[in-house]
């Protein structure tokens, strides 16, 4: 059985997309969802779905115990889906290549601190790009840096919005995040 711990601080719709793929699987069991936000509708979508939900502060989440509760819980994989605070070292340095975080654009560009959701939509439009996409990548110290696992690229036109864009990325998000999670769960290439 391979556990799954998705950290969220969104609207939850990675979230969901990984557990309706993997609902049907009883090789895969989604351990637990941790939110560090109190109001992101990803808490009511891990109730629905009745995946344990751990709500966490900055101290706690940056401290030893937080460490300890994902070890007890035999953890193979974290995902951040929407998670938008960085990792520390020591969650970092408990689990080498078992933290990955989907980033709505084609790393190296439009990454780091304050890069997420529309945000980065807004700049790729700003900058005129002819393409862009999702970039899966493991997790390190700094935002959006990690090594690339996958990437998947879509076309834009001159008239794209940043909803555009975002309606786009979100169709790769949903069509390939969670097949790159067995992949990687299960060491297939």
């Amino acid at each position: 059985m391979k556990r799954l711990a998705i950290f969220v601080s969104g609207g939850g719709t990675n979230l969901q997309r990984i557990a309706e793929y993997f609902t049907p699987n009883p090789e895969v069991d989604l351990a637990c969802v941790v939110s560090n936000n109190k109001d992101a509708y990803a808490n009511q979508r891990a109730k629905n779905l009745g995946i344990p939900l751990l709500l966490v502060d900055k101290e706690y989440f940056n401290g030893d115990q937080f460490i300890a509760r994902m070890k007890s819980l035999d953890i193979d994989l974290i995902v951040l889906a929407g998670f938008l605070w960085l990792i520390p070292q020591g969650l970092i340095d408990a689990f080498p290549n078992k933290i990955i975080n989907i980033h709505p654009a084609l790393l190296p560009k439009y990454g780091g601190k304050g890069f997420y959701g529309h945000h980065v939509h807004e700049a790729v439009v700003a900058a005129h790009e002819k393409e862009s996409g999702i970039t899966i990548h493991y997790v390190n110290e700094h935002y959006d840096s990690g090594n690339i696992i996958f990437q998947k690229k879509v076309a834009l036109t001159d008239t794209d919005t940043p909803d555009d864009v975002a309606a786009k990325i979100h169709v790769l998000e949903q069509e390939n995040f969670p097949v790159v999670i067995e992949k990687l769960l299960f060491d297939k290439k």
